[in-house]
Parts: structure tokens; C-alpha cells; sequence
């Protein structure tokens, strides 16, 4: 069930955005660079597809939203799994939960966001 609109979607995306590049330093996981750098590329990437998106909040408008929601399911599903892919879910659940949370929440997002 799509719910949430374009314009709700990508103010939502911009406020994702914002909190994995601060997220780091916020959560005190800094110390671990393989868990900050995960975030910080994430929330960068998230960015500047957003601004290439198509929809209210979209800069240069060259991305169709359906690609877009694809881009962050599949953002989502990495960066929830990155814990292990990358190898510092070891570190404890401070250091994994964070990007379980936020990539959960991007492909929640992904599903239930209209493409129009």
C-alpha cells in the first residue's frame, strides 16, 4: 500500500540523508571506521540521488521515482546487512543496530512511497 507521497518522500530523504552523515559522531561509533564511513557514504549517496530525483525536492530532475525507490530498497538492503558484509557487526549491537534501523526504514519506505 502506497501512502506516502513524493513530497513527503523526499523530505524524508533529505532528513535520512543529513542523520547517516551526522550519525557517526551523534551515536559515538566514529572510533569504528568501517561502521562511520558505511553511513556517511550512505547518507551521501541518498543525498545526491535525491537531488537527481524526480519529484518536488529534486534539483536536476533526471531520476524517475519508481528507479529512485529501487535505488533506496536496494540502499536499504545493504546498508542492513553491511554490519556483516564489511565486518564490524562484531563490534556489539551499538555499532550494528544503527544501520539495521536505517536500512530497514529505507526499504519501509521504498515500498509504501507513491511513484507519482
Amino acid at each position: 500500500m502506497r501512502v506516502i507521497s513524493t513530497k513527503t518522500h523526499g523530505a524524508i530523504d533529505y532528513l535520512t540523508g543529513a542523520g547517516m552523515l551526522a550519525a557517526p559522531s551523534l551515536l559515538g561509533i566514529s572510533d569504528e571506521l568501517a561502521a562511520a564511513r558505511t553511513l556517511r557514504a550512505a547518507g551521501l549517496a541518498a543525498t545526491a540521488y535525491s537531488l537527481l530525483t524526480d519529484y518536488e525536492f529534486g534539483l536536476v530532475r533526471v531520476i524517475p521515482m519508481p528507479i529512485h525507490l529501487a535505488m533506496d530498497a536496494a540502499s536499504g538492503v545493504l546498508l542492513a546487512a553491511s554490519p556483516w558484509l564489511v565486518g564490524f557487526a562484531g563490534r556489539g549491537p551499538r555499532y550494528r543496530l544503527p544501520h539495521a534501523f536505517v536500512g530497514a526504514s529505507e526499504v519501509l519506505a521504498a515500498l509504501t512511497s507513491k511513484t507519482y
